[in-house]
C-alpha cells in the first residue's frame, strides 16, 4: 500500500466503513478504490479524491498527506458550534484500547507535554518508555494524560484528560501481560522497556460539534 491507500483505509475503517459502501457512496466503483488502497502507483484525479474526501469526513490534504507537518485545526471554526461535557462511559470508550496520547508531567524546569504510545488495561493507562527520559519521570508523580481527535474537514473535535498517580509496573508476569496486550512497539523505536501505569482518578472529556 502507498500513502494515500494507507491513509483511504485507515480512514475508512476508523469511521466503520466498508471499502463497498465507501466506494457506493462517492460514487466510484469497489474495484477501482481496491486498486487505489492496494497499489502505490494509484493516482487517482481530483474528482474522486474530493468526493472521498467528503464520504470519509476529512479534506484532501489529509489523504494525500499534505499536511502533515501542519499542527491540527488549521481551518476556521464552524458555524454554530457546541460544546458539550462527556460523561465517564463516553470518556473511557473514546480512550479505547490503544493509541498516542499526551503525557504530562513535572521537570525540574517545569510541566513538560511529551506524546507517547499507550494502551487501556484493566481501565488504567499503560505506556512503555526507557529510564533517563521525560516519560520515565512519572513514577511516583501525579500526572495528567490527555487524547483527542480532531475534525478539520468539520471543524469538530473531542478531548478526554485523565489524572491520577503514575507507577512503575516492576512484576516480571504482569509485565509479560502488558506486551502481549500492546498493539505495538513504540513508534519511537529503541529499547523501550520501563513500563509505566497511570491511576485515573479522574477522567474527564468535552466534544465540539457543530
Amino acid at each position: 500500500m502507498g500513502d494515500l491507500g494507507r491513509r483511504l483505509a485507515a480512514r475508512r475503517k476508523e469511521l466503520g466503513l466498508t471499502r463497498e459502501e465507501t466506494a457506493e457512496r462517492a460514487g466510484i466503483a469497489p474495484g477501482y478504490l481496491r486498486y487505489v488502497e492496494e497499489h502505490p502507483e494509484a493516482a487517482p484525479g481530483t474528482s474522486a479524491l474530493l468526493r472521498l474526501a467528503n464520504v470519509l469526513r476529512t479534506t484532501v490534504p489529509h489523504l494525500t498527506g499534505g499536511g502533515l507537518g501542519a499542527p491540527p485545526g488549521p481551518g476556521l471554526a464552524g458555524r454554530d458550534p457546541r460544546f458539550t461535557e462527556l460523561d465517564p462511559a463516553e470518556c473511557r470508550a473514546l480512550l479505547g484500547g490503544h493509541g498516542v496520547g499526551r503525557l504530562g508531567v513535572g521537570t525540574a524546569s517545569g510541566p513538560v507535554i511529551v506524546p507517547v504510545n499507550y494502551t487501556v488495561a484493566d481501565g488504567e493507562i499503560v505506556f512503555r518508555t526507557v529510564t533517563g527520559t521525560t516519560p520515565s519521570l512519572a513514577p511516583g508523580c501525579r500526572v495528567a494524560f490527555e487524547v483527542d481527535r480532531i475534525d478539520d474537514a468539520f471543524s469538530e473535535g473531542w478531548s478526554v484528560l485523565v489524572c491520577g498517580p503514575a507507577s512503575t509496573v516492576t512484576e516480571p508476569e504482569e509485565v509479560g501481560r502488558l506486551m502481549e496486550l500492546a498493539h505495538s512497539t513504540p513508534w519511537a523505536g529503541g529499547g523501550r522497556d520501563l513500563w509505566v501505569r497511570i491511576e485515573p482518578r479522574s477522567v474527564t472529556g468535552r466534544r465540539i460539534t457543530v
